[in-house]
């Protein structure tokens, strides 16, 4: 009987060096290529009324929608941020759930591993999502309110806001943790859940858990960007 195979970290598919590239990176890199080609054709039949143009309009109007029902006059300035995690997460983990996924193993040169593994089933892409985040968070708040923004972090004016800018400087550091091992857990502990359901009862038995993750997926993705967009429209208000 074949062995069920559960790894908590995306495995080097090969080497460049001592650096390894892994499966989950590989699978962030085609999302990302893919998501850029769908934009590209939509660019370019931009002006034509076929299908494909009709139900990426339809999808990108709704989410600006739900953009401007959180930050109405901001809207233009921060959907490009909001769509673009989305897009990434949500496609980088419904990517897990194709065919293929985990069972196309290669050698890397040092040991059997599988090919692809979802993107955001890895903390490490997590993690740099997270990153990139909240480093926009500070960039859009800077670009409101210029240096006066960082003063909620620093501010010795008094003892006591000097302790609350150092809990603001901390909460920032707690939205990547928080950001990251969120997405990760969800994301991964359906993969393994797909898996275990796969070994014990081949072909159908992961049917309606798929239907499942599909939903999981979108969920966090939509947390994951609104929660993002939240912290962006609080970071530019002057009220903060």
């Amino acid at each position: 009987m074949a062995s069920l195979h559960i790894s908590i970290s995306a495995e080097p598919i090969f080497y460049l060096g001592e650096l390894g590239f892994t499966s989950s990176m590989l699978v962030s890199l085609l999302t990302t290529i893919f998501l850029s080609v769908v934009a590209y054709i939509f660019y370019q039949k931009r002006s034509t009324n076929s299908k494909f143009v009709l139900f990426i309009q339809a999808l990108v109007e709704s989410l600006y929608g739900f953009v401007q029902s959180i930050a109405p006059h901001k809207a233009r300035e921060f959907f490009p941020l909001f769509g673009s995690i989305f897009f990434f997460v949500v496609f980088a983990s419904w990517a897990g759930l194709l065919p293929g996924f985990e069972t196309i193993w290669v050698n890397n040169g040092r040991t059997f591993v599988p090919l692809l593994r979802g993107g955001t089933a890895d903390l490490n892409i997590t993690l740099g999502t997270a990153i990139v985040a909240v480093f926009m968070v500070q960039v859009f708040g800077y670009r409101s309110l210029g240096m006066k923004y960082f003063k909620k972090f620093i501010n010795f004016s008094n003892p006591i806001n000097f302790f609350v800018g150092f809990l603001e400087l901390i909460s920032e550091f707690a939205k990547i943790m928080s950001f990251s091992f969120r997405l990760f857990g969800n994301i991964f502990a359906g993969e393994v859940l797909l898996a275990v359901i796969a070994f014990l009862l081949p072909i159908f038995g992961p049917l309606p858990f798929i239907g499942l993750e599909i939903f999981v997926g979108f969920i966090q993705a939509l947390v994951f960007a609104t929660l993002t967009l939240v912290f962006v429209n609080i970071a530019t208000s002057d009220s903060h």
